[in-house]
């Protein structure tokens, strides 16, 4: 049974035409990953199927009486003044309805002055226990009670307002609140963003255990390998669906890309025979045959050279003098906020020249204050954290600001790098950003491209010692690509936050993992750190 059909959909923005002729089909039950780089139209496909955005062209099918759940990447709770608890439960509505219902009939049926009615309440009653019953209203608690735990959302945080949470919560909150809809079809734009690996871990069962439809935006490789079976790539405004999860989705591209590329060299061999042929007619004056065949020539459909070389971003690093064996030495630190329960007890730890180390922990296990330590942004109440005196530090924080948001990209940049114009220019258009872009305000740049630039600018100083702090969060898969590429080529050390376990799976050299207020040390990438302590991360 088809779920969700899309036939030839079209829509021009006036400067771009984002979809030109997308068509694929969801059938029931189906687990469907929709990817492609920002901009290819993946959340403006989502609006359409929800009726929020109209289309030039085509049409497309919900099944009828299908509830849809879904997950919008810019929708805002903020305004919403209600606690985390009311808000959550709303997702169940329906239920709590029936049951008000159901509270209603009983009170008629047990007040005496209206027992002449009794077999009208009686069975206006049984057909409510049966809607109660339909609805899942004896499993509200139970799932309640699972979506909290899953998220660890414990009382202090469902007492919150939704008007006091930050961006992150927000976003984990909305998620719930779809998941416990339950509904026939889950629409999940960036469901991954700001879980913990715990979390994406579980949400990963939850989906694939689901026994409704999903269809789902997503840039976390490692998430859409776990979950889905089928994956459509939105590229140069169509869909190519692809059955299988998005390593397939991968290798069939380069496959079929390869096979595209013999076909164009057999065509050029066969188009280089008969010019030959057309030069060798000319020569025994045997014009009319000539004609002939090059009239076969301009007959042929052309095969386009298939791109073969993958853009690159020029993480060129200049690492300045190096910065010995040991980069960074943290010895039995203690720390706490002045009103939150300790963050580190005597932990220790050492990062060794080129060494990439990724550091794990649940949300709220101390990640970025360890950073910020480490920065001497905060200050220790205990132990020691000595850097290598030699070590130049280059750092990109998980959600990347500028001083003065009102300037234009070309002017932030030739500000920071003390560059000319046509220098400055001549650097940005390596990381993309050309022609009239360079002009854009720096608060109109989504977090992928404040990430791209605050590279760029870093890139202009020697650095030996490279701190991120969720350096994928906003980035697309192809653009994630091109940042493991480079630093794959980067000859300095390395220490990284990522819950992207296919970014620490290609990137580390050694996983350090916040536990229990302390540090655990493990040699290899994330499969490596599974296995070694063979339990959950946390």
């Amino acid at each position: 049974m088809i779920e969700i059909a899309l036939q030839n959909i079209e829509i021009d923005f006036g400067y771009k035409k984002i979809l030109n002729g997308v068509s694929f089909n969801v059938a029931k039950g189906e687990k469907v990953a929709l990817v492609g780089s920002n901009g290819s139209g993946k959340s403006t496909l989502f609006k359409i199927i929800m009726g929020l955005q109209d289309y030039d062209n085509g049409s497309y099918t919900v099944r009828r009486s299908a509830t849809v759940g879904y997950l919008e990447q810019d929708l805002d709770i903020a305004d919403t003044v209600v606690t985390v608890e009311n808000f959550l439960k709303s997702a169940q509505q329906a239920v709590f309805d029936v049951e008000a219902k159901l509270r209603r009939l009983e009170a008629c049926m047990s007040d005496p002055t209206l027992a002449d009615k009794l077999d009208k309440y009686l069975a206006d009653y049984d057909k409510a226990q049966d809607d109660f019953v339909i609805a899942g209203g004896y499993d509200v608690e139970a799932n309640f009670s699972k979506i909290c735990g899953a998220f660890k959302f414990g009382d202090d945080m469902l007492q919150k307002l939704c008007t006091e949470l930050s961006g992150g919560q927000k976003t984990i909150v909305k998620l719930a609140k779809v998941l416990l809809q339950a509904p026939d079809i889950l629409l999940l734009d960036e469901p991954t963003n700001h879980l913990d690996i715990e979390t994406l871990e579980w949400l990963e069962v939850f989906l694939c255990d689901y026994k409704g439809t999903v269809l789902l935006v997503s840039h976390d490789r490692y998430f859409l390998d776990k979950t889905v079976k089928k994956t459509i790539l939105l590229h140069k405004g169509q869909a190519e669906v692809y059955h299988g999860n998005y390593s397939y989705c991968i290798q069939e591209q380069e496959r079929l890309m390869m096979l595209e590329f013999e076909q164009y060299k057999s065509q050029q061999k066969i188009i280089d025979a008969m010019k030959a042929a057309i030069k060798r007619f000319y020569e025994w004056d045997a014009g009319g045959k000539a004609a002939a065949m090059q009239r076969r020539i301009d007959r042929l459909e052309l095969i386009d050279r298939p791109k073969l070389k993958k853009d690159e971003l020029p993480l060129h690093f200049t690492l300045g003098e190096r910065s010995g064996k040991r980069v960074l030495t943290i010895e039995g630190i203690r720390f706490c906020y002045p009103s939150n329960p300790q963050i580190f007890n005597d932990a220790s730890m050492d990062i060794m020249f080129k060494e990439r180390v990724c550091l794990l922990g649940a949300n709220g296990t101390g990640k970025s204050t360890l950073i910020k330590l480490i920065l001497g942004q905060l200050t220790l109440q205990e132990g020691s954290i000595n850097m290598a005196e030699s070590a130049t530090v280059g750092y990109i924080e998980q959600e990347v600001s500028f001083k003065d948001e009102s300037m234009s990209i070309l002017n932030a940049f030739r500000e920071d790098a003390v560059i000319h114009e046509n220098e400055a220019r001549r650097i940005l258009a390596k990381f993309f950003i050309t022609g009239d872009d360079v002009h854009k305000c720096l608060h109109s740049l989504s977090g992928g491209e404040r990430v791209i630039l605050r590279l760029a600018m870093q890139l202009q100083r020697p650095i030996n010692f490279l701190i991120l702090d969720e350096p994928t969060n906003h980035l697309d898969i192809h653009t994630k690509e091109l940042l493991e590429n480079s630093l794959e080529e980067y000859q300095g050390t390395i220490l990284f936050i990522s819950h992207d376990r296919y970014f620490i799976n290609r990137m580390a050299t050694k996983v350090v993992c916040i536990n229990n207020k302390a540090f655990v040390s493990v040699d290899g990438n994330y499969d490596d750190y599974i296995s070694a302590t063979k339990a959950d991360v946390y």
